[in-house]
């Protein structure tokens, strides 16, 4: 049968228009070309719904090895300091183990083939929508979904750029005719791309981009609309001023084309540092001024009904923050914080890693494989209930806290009695050890440690028991187990884990945190810094600074402000796929990442199990960024490969 083959960029990445589509795979390959699917509305929507399946479903990051061309996740949860998966073969361990080559065939060929193969195919649909007669798409609409292609492609980019570094920018047609002399494409520079990235997003914004893509009788929620390009557009202007890209880093100062051009831009004086953060501090007004309206935290009572405000009576911060990062397919409309998200994902594979093998359960749907670990450092993160941080880092042999008594924090003992919410939720039953009593609400939502209860639901309502020989231990694990004596609870709910999550890619603190960001390198005392900070900690339930009951100190110099941010979002955003790259961006990979992790000792009953031991070493030298696929790099002679691969 005759197929329709796309060559995509560079030589290896020639594949079939119809690779990933469902739709396309119905039709029969030889009554098939690019002007007949346009020749119809039912050929040139499937081809624009075709272009959205490379969004990352970064619900499934155990097995980036075994997935398909689309979807695209990443190892960016237990690649960081968040977590550990107690699986050997996770891929996620190249890069923690500085292992990771250009001839992985999985996690550093996939991204680069999807993603390009979704700007591609971007390009084609922005190309032939135009043939598709007016009687069965009009032209608003055209203008609309040529305008949603464009901001795809720049997302893709973006997904590129932020994984790879600089990457070649197909700016003509590439096709099956085009010379193979052509197809050498060098990289692009970090401006070149960043630059491309943001003018593409504001001219979709400007060509036909719905104001709210909720409003799209069609599809609905789930499309690209003007605010979710806006929030791309902040995101990459935060990447373009950040320490790894403006020029700061030292390790990419000399990587160079084959012609002498440089992809990284010369190290940036203090001005210059600051007029970038500018740029991202006005898109951040803008997306406040345009959408401040449709975008707001989610404030629930415990019962999850919507309140609008924590002021309320019967404010819950521990639900309201926990449905914010949450949510069932038939309640998107509910969720006024999440900005960018898949629907169809991996929800099931994401709830088994997190949910406790537990032995006492006999039904398969309501225990999952204990497999994603927190590390003893990500619970450390957590703040008490008085606002201020457990430890003040680490003694020098790496694993002993250095306690910070101001805060209340203790390991030792177990308590006497249930640790409860105001509104009577209980975050830590009776006989808990101590050192997880009297944290913040947020801590409770994230983690599920030895003595919390599991979700209440059907054969629910255990406490968890990970100690070697307990119920969800690893005597009776075997290769299901948790290796940190802790599970990552983010994104969990009460019932079954089959149930129909929205994979949330972006959400409404995102961007708050990289204004105050922007807000610290520009006037780190700005009032609209501390505005937004407290309105994260007023919904996380804890002390804000400067204002309110119990309030703490603002720091006034802008490396404690920037500290003070950093450990915020950690715990804010924390499992959501920001600290890999956070920590990369900021230059402290080194300081964070080229440690041992730690836990509680899963080898150990009784109070043994309760010390802090080292889970794995992690080593960090030069993956700031994934390798160039080798394949492309002996096609391309133009394409030069990442600094230390």
């Amino acid at each position: 049968m005759k197929r329709l083959i796309l060559k995509c960029t560079i030589g290896l990445l020639v594949l079939s228009a119809a690779s990933c589509s469902k739709y396309f795979d119905q039709v029969p390959q030889d009554r098939l070309s690019i002007r007949e699917i346009f020749q119809n509305r039912s050929g040139a929507l499937g081809y624009l719904a075709n272009v959205y399946t490379y969004i990352p479903d970064e619900f499934n990051q155990r097995q980036v090895h075994e997935t398909a061309l689309y979807r695209t996740p990443g190892p960016w949860t237990a690649a960081s300091d968040e977590s550990e998966y107690v699986s050997p073969g996770n891929r996620a361990k190249l890069i923690n183990n500085n292992t990771l080559d250009a001839t992985d065939e999985t996690m550093v060929k996939h991204r680069w083939k999807s993603w390009f193969t979704g700007i591609q195919q971007a390009g084609e649909f922005i190309e032939n929508i135009d043939q598709t007669p007016d009687d069965q798409v009009g032209a608003s609409e055209k203008r609309q979904w040529k305008a949603e292609a464009k901001a795809m492609r720049a997302i893709y980019y973006f997904y590129l750029v932020r994984a790879y570094g600089p990457v070649p920018l197909l700016q003509q047609k590439y096709n099956q005719d085009t010379p193979t002399d052509e197809l050498q494409l060098p990289r692009n520079s970090v401006d070149e791309c960043f630059n491309y990235i943001v003018q593409q997003l504001k001219e979709a914004q400007n060509e036909g981009l719905l104001d709210n893509a909720a409003s799209d009788a069609v599809s609905g929620m789930g499309r690209i609309d003007k605010a979710i390009a806006q929030a791309f557009i902040i995101e990459a202007l935060t990447f373009r001023a950040s320490w790894l890209f403006n020029g700061e880093c030292t390790y990419y100062s000399s990587l160079a084309n084959r012609d002498g051009k440089k992809l990284f831009p010369e190290a940036p004086g203090g001005a210059a540092i600051r007029a970038n953060w500018q740029k991202v501090a006005d898109e951040c007004v803008a997306f406040f001024n345009t959408y401040g309206a449709r975008f707001k935290l989610m404030y629930t009572d415990r019962n999850g009904n919507l309140l609008g405000s924590p002021d309320n009576a019967g404010f819950d911060p521990y639900e309201s923050y926990r449905r914010g990062v949450r949510t069932l397919r038939n309640q998107i409309s509910n969720n006024t914080e999440m900005i960018f998200f898949r629907i169809d994902n991996s929800a099931g594979t994401m709830e088994y890693d997190r949910m406790p093998n537990d032995r006492r359960i006999s039904d398969g749907a309501f225990k999952g494989g204990s497999l994603l670990g927190a590390t003893q450092e990500q619970v450390d993160a957590y703040f008490m209930s008085n606002g201020t941080s457990p430890i003040n880092g680490y003694r020098a042999d790496g694993v002993s806290p250095a306690i910070n008594e101001a805060s209340g924090y203790t390991e030792d003992g177990f308590s006497n009695a249930d640790f409860t919410s105001s509104t009577g939720q209980v975050y830590a039953p009776a006989g808990t050890r101590m050192m997880y009593v009297n944290r913040e609400p947020r801590f409770y939502a994230d983690i599920t440690f030895n003595g919390q209860r599991w979700f209440e639901g059907t054969n629910g309502g255990n406490i968890t028991d990970f100690t070697y020989s307990g119920p969800c231990g690893k005597l009776y694990g075997v290769n299901d187990y948790t290796s940190t004596g802790y599970l990552v609870r983010k994104h969990m709910g009460s019932g079954d884990r089959n149930q129909a999550i929205i994979c949330i890619l972006l959400r409404l603190p995102n961007i708050y945190f990289d204004y105050m960001e922007a807000l610290c390198h520009i006037d780190p005392a700005s009032p609209e810094l501390w505005k937004y900070m407290n309105i994260i900690r007023k919904r996380a339930g804890i002390p804000m600074y400067g204002e309110g009951p119990n309030a703490l100190p603002r720091p006034a110099d802008a490396n404690s402000v920037m500290q003070l941010i950093r450990k915020e979002k950690r715990v804010e955003l924390g499992f959501e796929n920001s600290r890999y790259f956070d920590v990369r961006r900021w230059g402290l990979a080194t300081e964070f990442f080229n440690r041992p992790v730690h836990g509680m000792n899963i080898n150990a009953d009784g109070n043994g199990f309760y010390v802090r031991t080292k889970v794995i070493d992690r080593s960090f030298s030069r993956q700031y960024f994934f390798p160039i696929p080798q394949g492309e790099i002996d096609i391309d002679k133009n394409l030069i490969q990442n600094t230390g691969y």
